[in-house]
């Protein structure tokens, strides 16, 4: 249990003078310093001891009030019992140093505290070097009196990073990147309070940030630096002032988080700041010429924070998910009384200008309609359009209708549409409707996975940015596309965003959202095909319509029902008959279970964990001749295999099996989906982003257990088999000090580095925050270091100084409402997947003029016919290999590749998984983020010394 003890001086030589001396002393370490000088003159500078058996903490504080309680204090060695006894006191509390002191010997602080050594010592005087040392740079870092010249010789980079306008989950997570990542690089970071207020006023709110400082970011929600409207810097004299803060302290790169407002002011500041620079010379005087030499250009770097998902060039921003999960989520719980009263609820989402998460919130959710400012609907249309669809889909069964509206919607007149204008219309046709404004529960919460990741890894690459920039170098944008970190023009960006606004104002509606991205476009059209358009209005000419068949294969994830929903509606739309193959292949081996599958059957899906038609392990290969039956009998146009590595051994068989068993000549494609993340050729599977959601929930808790005890470490056990992805990832996201995945395995030298990071992290903890530890272990990382034998490794070591324990999610990470971004991929891939197969089911009609055996009935554009007497498949043209594919997402790509080529490039048959490790960065990044690079670097200096 830690105490403290606290002497107090009001004068502030006295003050630097006690803290060189506690420091000298090598039983104490400096762990904390507070400086507010904005309000008041106060100052504390915090010690611990270095034995962490029991804790003294001393406090050294600064005030307008004089010291007039002094201490006796005696020290002795960790082995032997040690006390202080004040003067005006003699309440006895214990303490332990460490083997430094070893001899006895009486001496005072400046204070003329009285310290009593019962033990021989070396050297128990303060360092006389003390004041030079590399020990009191550091000291006086933590202060916040930052040195400009670098360990080489060089000036320094010091880099600030804010966060401006309005917040959104995931900004925390990239302070943090930034600022650590910076320290890694050598660089002295600095963090502005309040945005762009913090610039102008300086003092308090632009001051330096170090590692610890940052302990904790990444599970918390909005900002923890603050936001705030500063309408000061939109005027030049506001901006000058801000140039001058920052000169004053040498910054001259600023990392800015924010939307496209925020943004659009840091590139200002940057155009303006050589001629704010001069003035500040020339007119102001606040610097000399040879000053302001080394800060003639500044550079800025851009991180889109908006939960709008409004920026041009990018395919998320950091918050996005993070909002449209609390949407879900609540339409969840808002569809749940809506089926038990059947009624109808019009929810309002954020979203002026740009309608992304009220599009993905209707995709995601299974909404009846939207109404999104891009496709404004008809004025005195949409209302007709809204109760037929509502009825519509009321005829066909459902219960509860859900519309979602952003809160920019508006008509191709520019009149509004508001939630109670919705509202209105659904009344009018009987439906008992309520209103429901989600409103700042969107912003709030803690950061999802995607937004965790997505800020850690831009927060990592904008500074990089800052240390490649040139003064040349337009002012980059850090975005993503597809699985891809890129950077952009931020000028660029920013006006193609601002011109979709414009263009809505000009009613060019079509020009607006074409500035979207083609996901965006994409998603809209699958919307309106699976929910407006199903009236029969798209139905495909008699002779094109196909049947497809469905089938999950190997474990459950969250997205199996999801996808499969929206491949059946878009089957529907289309007038494809699909079919549902129950309890996998081996369901259609056995008892040849296959179901048409009707609208009703699959309208509720779109949240339901798990497999509604079955799954298992079972391949092809159990019983070829019976698939090949099975097939035949349906007469299957295309097949759809949604599951893992079993599915993608499964699509092989198939494809091997096309020369005996033609009736496998047909479309046959793979939708990614398992937690492991496994499959060759992508870089995403389905359900990878609620498995690792659910790990964020798990660790974050386990974290808090492990922060109320202060010294606690939980080795958590996670799946993926041999592949590392999710370890890395759920590393990555929830800050855990290591990883061990089955890439690299364990080996001793590996624990005993994370036990020295671990004894680190704790012994700069004491007496400053309660901040649990997390080690991530993959399930096959090791078989000799087993989950339970690292824990005990590490409690061992620890010497009683720390306690650990395991955790062990188990198959919690395989189950649960899938996310609202494996719901979106769902979609998409599935929609993507029917299309595929319309296209290689249509031929050229020349191809089958000279066929006789096809009757006027049969001669449509299908590659094949069915023989009226045998029922045999008759193909019309030869087919090709590529109809057996995978749909991959990889870099920046969504591509489907022949499952022959990815077989025998991509893939590593024995460890079940692609040859293409595409998380190994991650471990890297995370091992920057934790420090254990940095502990590395410094253990291995001192080796070479």
């Amino acid at each position: 249990m830690s105490s403290q003890i606290v002497i107090s001086t009001s004068s502030e030589e006295e003050y630097k003078q006690l803290v060189e001396f506690y420091h000298s002393l090598s039983s104490f370490e400096a762990i904390k310093s507070v400086s507010i000088n904005s309000k008041e003159l106060t100052k504390q500078y915090w010690f611990t001891t270095f034995d962490l058996f029991q804790n003294e903490i001393i406090e050294i504080p600064i005030n307008d009030k004089s010291a007039e309680t002094f201490f006796i204090i005696q020290l002795t060695t960790s082995s032997g019992a040690a006390t202080y006894k004040p003067t005006k006191n003699t309440t006895t509390k214990l303490f332990s140093l460490n083997e430094d002191l070893v001899s006895q010997k009486e001496f005072k602080d400046p204070l003329n505290n009285v310290y009593t050594i019962n033990a021989a010592i070396s050297n128990p005087e303060p360092n006389p070097d003390f004041a030079s040392s590399s020990s009191t740079a550091s000291l006086l870092n933590l202060a916040g009196a930052n040195s400009n010249i670098a360990s080489n010789g060089q000036v320094k980079q010091k880099i600030a990073v804010m966060t401006s306008g309005g917040d959104s989950p995931g900004m925390n997570a990239a302070v943090r990147a930034v600022v650590r990542t910076g320290i890694y690089y050598g660089c002295d970071m600095y963090a502005v309070y309040e945005g762009y207020k913090g610039l102008l006023e300086g003092g308090d709110l632009l001051k330096p940030i170090s590692w610890k400082d940052v302990r904790g970011f990444l599970s918390e929600g909005g900002t923890l630096i603050g936001t705030a409207r500063c309408m000061e810097f939109k005027e030049r004299w506001g901006r000058k002032q801000a140039a001058k803060n920052l000169i004053e302290r040498g910054i001259n790169a600023l990392v800015v988080c924010g939307g496209d407002g925020s943004l659009t002011g840091a590139d200002l500041f940057r155009h303006e700041w050589p001629s704010l620079v001069k003035e500040l010379v020339e007119q102001d005087q606040s610097f000399t010429p040879e000053q302001v030499e080394p800060y003639k250009n500044l550079t800025i770097v851009g991180l889109v924070g908006s939960i709008d998902n409004d920026m041009s060039g990018t395919d998320s921003t950091i918050g996005a998910y993070s909002a449209l999960e609390r949407i879900v989520e609540m339409v969840d719980y808002i569809d749940a009384t809506a089926k038990s009263h059947s009624r109808a609820f019009v929810v309002e989402v954020m979203g002026r200008h740009c309608g992304w998460l009220a599009l993905m919130a209707g995709i995601a959710t299974g909404a009846d309609y939207i109404f999104i400012p891009e496709r404004p609907p008809k004025k005195d249309q949409w209302q007709a359009e809204l109760k037929e669809v509502c009825q519509r889909h009321r005829e066909k069964g459902r219960r509860n209708n859900t519309v979602i509206v952003a809160e920019g919607a508006i008509d191709d007149e520019l009149n509004p549409i508001t939630s109670e204008d919705v509202k209105k219309v659904l009344v009018e046709i009987g439906l008992d409707t309520r209103v429901t404004i989600l409103g700042h529960v969107q912003r709030g919460g803690t950061a999802v996975a995607h937004d965790r990741w997505l800020a850690t890894l831009q927060g990592v690459d904008a500074v990089k940015a800052v240390l490649e920039n040139t003064p040349s170098t337009p002012s980059p944008l850090i975005g993503i596309n597809e699985n891809k970190i890129i950077r952009m023009p931020l000028v660029e960006s920013v006006k193609l965003t601002k011109s979709v606004a414009e263009n809505i104002e000009n009613k060019h509606f079509d020009k607006a959202i074409a500035l979207r991205d083609s996901e965006f476009i994409d998603s809209y059209d699958n919307f309106i095909a699976t929910t407006v358009q199903d009236d029969g209005s798209q139905l495909a000419p008699e002779g094109e319509r196909l049947n497809i068949a469905i089938v999950h294969v190997g474990a459950p994830t969250a997205a199996l029902n999801a996808s499969t929903r929206s491949a059946v509606l878009y089957c529907l739309t289309r007038g494809h008959k699909p079919y549902g193959i129950s309890n996998g292949f081996s369901g259609l081996i056995n008892d040849g279970e296959v179901k048409e599958m009707k609208w009703l059957d699959v309208e509720n899906w779109h949240n339901l964990g798990g497999s509604e038609i079955g799954t298992n392990r079972v391949l092809p290969s159990e019983d070829l001749g019976s698939v090949a039956y099975q097939f035949q009998k349906n007469k299957f146009d295309g097949c759809i295999i949604i599951g893992g590595f079993e599915g993608f051994t499964a699509l092989k068989e198939l494809y091997d099996a096309r020369k005996q068993y033609p009736i496998f000549n047909i479309p046959i494609l793979l939708i990614p989906s398992t937690i492991s993340n496994n499959v060759p050729g992508t870089e995403y599977s389905l359900g990878t982003d609620t498995c690792l959601n659910t790990l964020v929930n798990y660790t974050d808790s386990i974290k808090q257990s492990a922060s109320a005890t202060r010294r606690r470490v939980f080795v958590v056990e996670v799946q993926g088999g041999h592949s590392g992805y999710i370890a890395s990832f759920s590393g990555l996201v929830s800050g855990a000090v290591s990883v061990y995945t089955p890439e690299k395995k364990i080996d001793l030298t590996d624990i005993q580095e994370d036990i020295a990071l671990l004894k680190e992290n704790f012994k700069h903890d004491n007496g400053e925050t309660k901040s649990g530890k997390i080690v991530i272990r993959n399930e096959v990382a090791s078989d000799v270091y087993t989950t339970q034998l690292v824990a005990n490794i590490i409690e061992e070591s620890s010497k009683g100084k720390f306690g650990v324990r395991t955790a062990i999610p188990g198959h919690v990470q395989q189950g649960g409402v899938p996310s609202s971004k494996d719901r979106i991929f769902a979609s998409r891939f599935a929609v993507k997947c029917i299309k595929f197969i319309e296209e290689f089911n249509k031929k050229n009609t020349k191809a089958v003029k000279n066929v006789s055996a096809i009757s006027s009935e049969d001669a449509h554009s299908l590659k094949f016919h069915y023989d009226k007497i045998s029922g045999e498949k008759v193909f019309n043209v030869d087919t090709e290999d590529n109809s057996c594919c995978v749909i991959c997402i990889t870099g920046s790509h969504l591509t489907f590749k022949p499952i022959q080529e990815v077989w025998e490039n991509e893939t590593d048959l024995v460890l079940r998984k692609g040859e293409n490790i595409h998380w190994e960065e991650m471990n890297k990044i995370g091992d920057i983020i934790s420090g254990r690079l940095m502990l590395r670097r410094e253990l291995e200096a001192n080796t070479k010394k």
